[in-house]
């Protein structure tokens, strides 16, 4: 039950997203944030962001008169995301859902907060980094031990990590060789949006089908929102860092001649 009110509450919450989009959107109104630059994709457009944001506003403001740093912000995000992963594994998806959530706000939180208190920094940014790859891996490990009897979709688990990490190294290591890091598809926002609304459908999926969690994947079955939000990410960060790459080899080959 508390996993499908968890998913009842992350719906309601997207609700309220997506209208406070429209109407931001019908009054011609958008918020100039640099740091949205370059982000989105299918599920995640610019203005849903931007509308996510100004729904933090009055967090943001508490956490100010609090003297929460961006610090504590990114290193608390590591414990949701912990115990996300540890429920996953258990087939809480609600719950998992609920506490990546908070994660992922959190990540959201601790840019804004640097930004007001123009506490920017080169070892700020590399510590966010580094938080941000563990919070990713506890969210996947958790599935890959959830579908430990479903070969085919911890494959595909697995697939989603290598996918993941290698979209991110390219921009790594495109910043490393002194390049401008090729845009692509699938960049971690969205793959964490992806991954928590397969996870979040998942008790609604349960209204109407059993757990198969043992056969082959992309049956009608509870897990088939989690299943087809895996096979995305999975497909698509591969593909997207393929051709990050050759890009990028692109992009050296020019400034060599």
């Amino acid at each position: 039950m508390i996993d499908l009110v968890c998913s009842i509450l992350l719906l309601a919450f997207l609700v309220s997203v997506v209208v406070a989009t429209s109407i931001r959107f019908l009054l011609g109104s958008r918020a100039a944030n640099a740091r949205l630059d370059g982000h989105g994709g299918l599920m995640l457009g610019r203005g849903v962001m931007e509308a996510t944001y100004v729904l933090f506003g009055p967090l943001v403001r508490v956490l100010l008169a609090l003297r929460v740093t961006p610090n504590m912000i990114t290193a608390f995000s590591l414990v949701p995301a912990l115990l996300c992963g540890v429920a996953l594994a258990y087939g809480h998806f609600g719950v998992g859902a609920m506490l990546a959530t908070i994660s992922a706000f959190s990540d959201m939180l601790d840019g804004i907060l640097a930004r007001r208190l123009n506490l920017t920094s080169d070892v700020g940014e590399l510590f966010d980094a580094a938080v941000d790859r563990y919070v990713e891996l506890f969210l996947l490990a958790g599935l890959v031990v959830y579908f430990s009897d479903t070969p085919v979709m911890q494959i595909i688990s697995l697939g989603a990590i290598l996918g993941s990490f290698m979209v991110s190294y390219a921009t790594a290591k495109a910043e490393a060789l002194g390049v401008a890091p090729p845009k692509g598809a699938m960049r971690r926002a969205e793959r964490a949006v992806y991954l928590i609304v397969g996870c979040t459908f998942v008790p609604v999926a349960g209204l109407l089908w059993p757990s198969v969690s043992g056969r082959w994947p992309l049956l009608p079955s509870r897990e088939i929102p989690i299943e087809l939000a895996i096979l995305v990410v999975a497909t698509v960060t591969n593909v997207s860092a393929v051709r990050r790459f050759f890009r990028i080899a692109d992009l050296l080959r020019a400034r060599s001649t």
